[in-house]
């Protein structure tokens, strides 16, 4: 079921002195290990809750259980990453989701993903792209193979860095747009406005 609803504030000041402590207590030369230190375990039962920073619409479903996925939860996954300015639905690739249950996973977080930008139609991606140097042309999005994302409670930096750790598709870092691009195309890395 698709719930249409206004979310709180994403981090909250629990979380916000959590983080602020354990920053401190490991030191900012850590950072970047927890992401790169956890392994991927194969959950029998896979789930992601979604929110979509556009159209505010938040879906939560157990995508794969019973050695399966289930099409009605990928169906729904895939209406919450249309493309919203062309209000176009695409299939969007399975193994997305797996990927982004692997970086929650090595993240040992499983909150909201925050979501950016998912399918986009041809003509939306040509429009991006003609606006700005930071969209490709044969961009993965087109394909439904590709998201831009922000993890709930955790730094853009640490979701970064987990997503390079598992060696599974493209991983853009936008860190002045505070999100990171996830894509299931050949393995590779990028960044922009990081100066």
């Amino acid at each position: 079921m698709l719930i249409v609803k206004q979310r709180k504030p994403a981090l909250n000041r629990r979380k916000f002195l959590g983080l602020s402590a354990t920053a401190l207590a490991v030191g900012a030369s850590t950072l970047t290990v927890p992401a790169q230190a956890v392994p991927f375990y194969n959950y029998p039962a896979r789930q992601l809750t979604f929110f979509n920073t556009h159209t505010n619409e938040i879906y939560r479903g157990t995508y794969f259980y019973n050695g399966g996925y289930d099409r009605a939860v990928m169906s729904q996954f895939s209406y919450l990453m249309r493309d919203h300015r062309a209000e176009e639905v695409a299939r969007i690739d399975y193994r997305l989701f797996d990927v982004l249950h692997r970086l929650q996973a090595s993240l040992r977080n499983f909150d909201v993903i925050q979501l950016i930008s998912g399918y986009r139609s041809p003509q939306t991606n040509a429009m991006l792209a003609s606006n700005s140097s930071g969209v490709a042309k044969n961009s993965y999005h087109v394909k439904g193979q590709a998201t831009d994302i922000r993890v709930d409670g955790m730094p853009t930096e640490y979701v970064h860095q987990a997503a390079l750790s598992l060696g599974a598709g493209g991983v853009g870092y936008y860190p002045a747009s505070d999100f990171v691009h996830v894509d299931t195309g050949p393995v590779r890395t990028w960044g922009y406005g990081a100066g």
